[in-house]
């Protein structure tokens, strides 16, 4: 039995000072998966507050099936996937291999009233057709395109091979794609223009 584990099993028996090596170990990590997800360094810090007293509360949930660090993992994505629906979305593209792509609102800064209008419509429309995607679908898109993990993270957290993860995240964003075309709302480059682009840029 690991180290972690021990602490784990002793945390379930009240004793706070297990638990304190567990947040101790793993903290750091924590908050930079936060930062990474937010891009915010206040709300890393308060979302790593939140996973430590959730993982606390929940400490009877965890069976020892899985590493500690990826049973906080999945807490922090839960928690960070949350707090991305709340919010307005990065500027990430959804693109995949084969040139469509989608730019995802930055909102977080606003140069302009009319700049932040735009924002706030394209993040309405985008949560509005991701609310249509699959809850498969949804998920790996929340996790890599706007969390910003890797293909290998993704992987594990969903208990996924990578090559799986990239094969999902291809068609949901195709689908997510379709509906904002059907919905009309917003203007989107077509695949062709888009590979043209990159041509050019290449």
């Amino acid at each position: 039995m690991t180290e972690e584990k021990i602490w784990m099993q002793r945390a379930k028996k009240g004793e706070t000072a297990a638990f304190e090596q567990i947040v101790t170990a793993y903290e750091r990590r924590i908050y930079a998966l936060a930062l990474r997800s937010t891009g915010s360094e206040a709300d890393a810090a308060d979302l790593t507050q939140e996973v430590f007293l959730r993982a606390w509360r929940s400490l009877n949930s965890f069976r020892g099936e899985s590493t500690v660090s990826t049973w906080l993992y999945r807490i922090t994505m839960n928690i960070c996937i949350d707090f991305s629906r709340k919010k307005a979305f990065q500027t990430v593209p959804l693109a995949d291999e084969e040139g469509t792509e989608l730019p995802l609102p930055d909102t977080r800064v606003a140069y302009s009233p009319e700049a932040a209008l735009e924002g706030r419509e394209l993040s309405n429309e985008l949560q509005t057709a991701l609310g249509q995607l699959t809850e498969e679908h949804r998920q790996v898109i929340l996790l890599r395109d706007v969390s910003g993990l890797s293909y290998q993270e993704v992987g594990k957290l969903l208990s996924l091979e990578e090559g799986t993860v990239k094969s999902r995240l291809a068609r949901a964003r195709r689908k997510l794609r379709s509906i904002l075309i059907k919905r009309g709302n917003i203007s989107l480059p077509s695949a062709s223009k888009e590979q043209e682009r990159r041509q050019e840029n290449g």
